[in-house]
């Protein structure tokens, strides 16, 4: 991103993986049946709160919930914004 963009307090910018087109035997999945993804990167973080620091940094590859997060448009690319308290996990 050339433009940057800093979350504030304890939200998380996230990059979703890239959803899988077709399956591991070869069957393209049709855009109506594929799933939103569950898996992203950080791209950027808040400070977090005073009493509780950010637990993920930049780089991180981390699960979220189904219907976590907001999705927003930065430079043509989309991405999540979401408090860390969405995250579930980090690979």
């Amino acid at each position: 991103m050339s433009k940057t963009f800093k979350p504030l307090a304890d939200r998380v910018l996230i990059e979703p993986a890239a959803v899988e087109m077709k399956t591991a035997s070869g069957i393209i999945i049709p855009d109506s049946a594929k799933e939103k993804p569950l898996i992203g990167k950080v791209i950027a973080t808040g400070n977090g709160k005073i009493d509780e620091p950010m637990t993920v940094k930049v780089g991180d590859e981390v699960l979220y919930g189904q219907y976590s997060g907001t999705e927003i448009k930065l430079e043509g690319q989309t991405y999540l914004i979401m408090r860390e308290a969405d995250i579930y996990g980090i690979f």
